[in-house]
């Protein structure tokens, strides 16, 4: 029987996904494991992998979006009558989706392909010149970032097409004298690249920031709160703490933690407004928003409150590392209870963030700069930070909201609190 292949919901965020490229096409044998198409999404590029073994009947749409749930392909037996199959639903290139949070019911079809995340693709000088060879676009992606040359590599796909694991494959077993040039290229790619004056088509990734952050400055009734503390404690802690310590604390860390302490004691701030009901949540997940080339991303902490400030450092950096070679699972970006915006590094004093829904609060931290303060009825110099806390009024009231910061002030200006 002719199985119906759906555009699958690859993120909580995902309405709809990019075609970019089928790596088969109709009439094509296909089995199980099979890389059928390469789609694009709100948060990366991914391999969309067959579960069946057949014929490639159909595809739904060369490229482009299509709404999640779409039909984009049929797989069956070769001559196989599959037209009756699309005749309750056609794929549909245009995002028509709605706007219920549960995945519509599905019948006499088969589940989600499974798909493999993957760095989106990046257009490089170097590719021209291997667009004569027959390879997928994320595997040009992959070479051009390990500064490996295609016409290196033997390809596997069909009829000698290049992929992604044939490039993996050769990077992990080429011969140690091309690294100094793969390094060198490497480099040289990284390089910025000049800016692309005029229209430029809308990133699934954009789209989504569009849309979600849209909807939470003029849905959700924001409000702000701002306190400046005083890091000076914090700063003598980390300074002690790195001398000896193998892995290095930063001040974000110290953030990240005295946040999950806070919201333990204020479990009112740890909650998300599902229209008709608020959810006040039990676990303690942490966004932690990294900025990207061409957007935004939110990798998830979760149960941050039972984690070290250690392990944090290590989680947070390998999370955002993924984020920025965009092999971030949809896994590790869903199930955030409240976000955390840093934007200290950038020598940013102050700002407010729009609340990443469907949180009901998100925490924009400022940098630390040192100005004078009184203490003890004397000027001193001190190290201060300012934070803004938004909050969704539908949820959250002022004074929850500030006593929620009244706790994080004395966690971070007497971070020992922090253990208790």
């Amino acid at each position: 029987m002719a199985e119906i292949i759906r555009m699958p919901r690859l993120s909580d965020t995902m309405e709809e996904g990019n075609i970019v490229a089928w790596l088969k096409k109709e009439g094509d044998p296909v089995k199980t494991g099979d890389i059928l198409a390469e789609v694009e999404t709100d948060k990366a590029t991914m391999e969309l992998e067959s579960y069946f073994n057949g014929v490639l009947l159909y595809i739904g749409v060369p490229s482009g979006p299509v709404a999640v749930d779409g039909i984009i392909a049929i797989i069956g037996k070769e001559g196989e009558e599959y037209k009756h199959l699309l005749s309750e639903q056609k794929a549909v290139p245009a995002p028509v989706i709605s706007k219920s949070t549960e995945t519509p019911e599905v019948t006499n079809e088969a589940p989600a392909p499974s798909v493999v995340a993957e760095t989106q693709k990046v257009e490089t000088p170097a590719e021209a010149v291997s667009d004569k060879l027959k390879a997928s676009p994320l595997a040009k992606s992959v070479a051009s970032q390990a500064g490996v040359s295609l016409d290196q590599i033997q390809g596997s796909g069909d009829h000698g097409r290049i992929i992604k694991k044939d490039v993996e494959n050769y990077i992990v077993n080429k011969p140690a004298a091309s690294t100094q040039v793969s390094a060198t290229t490497q480099v040289s790619i990284q390089q910025p690249t000049a800016f692309q004056y005029g229209d430029v088509p809308v990133s699934q990734m954009r789209k989504t920031i569009a849309r979600r952050l849209g909807e939470s400055k003029f849905t959700a009734p924001h409000f702000y709160l701002t306190l400046e503390i005083n890091m000076d404690n914090a700063v003598a802690s980390r300074n002690a703490i790195n001398a000896t310590a193998p892995v290095k604390i930063s001040f974000n860390d110290f953030v990240v933690k005295a946040s999950a302490a806070a919201l333990r004691k204020h479990p009112a701030i740890n909650a998300s407004w599902f229209g008709d009901k608020i959810t006040y949540h039990k676990d303690i997940n942490i966004g932690v928003a990294v900025a990207v080339e061409d957007g935004l991303l939110v990798p998830v902490v979760n149960n941050a409150d039972q984690k070290s400030m250690s392990y944090i450092n290590q989680e947070v950096k390998e999370l955002a590392g993924k984020a920025k070679t965009k092999k971030l699972t949809p896994q590790e970006m869903q199930g955030n209870t409240f976000t955390i915006s840093n934007l200290g590094m950038f020598d940013i004093e102050e700002f407010t963030a729009i609340i990443n829904p469907p949180d009901a609060c998100i925490l924009a931290v400022g940098s630390i700069i040192k100005k004078p303060v009184v203490k003890n009825d004397e000027i001193v110099i001190g190290n201060m930070m300012k934070v803004t806390l938004s909050c969704d009024h539908r949820v959250v009231d002022g004074a929850t909201g500030a006593q929620f910061l009244q706790t994080l002030k004395a966690m971070l200006e007497n971070p020992v609190l922090m253990m208790v």
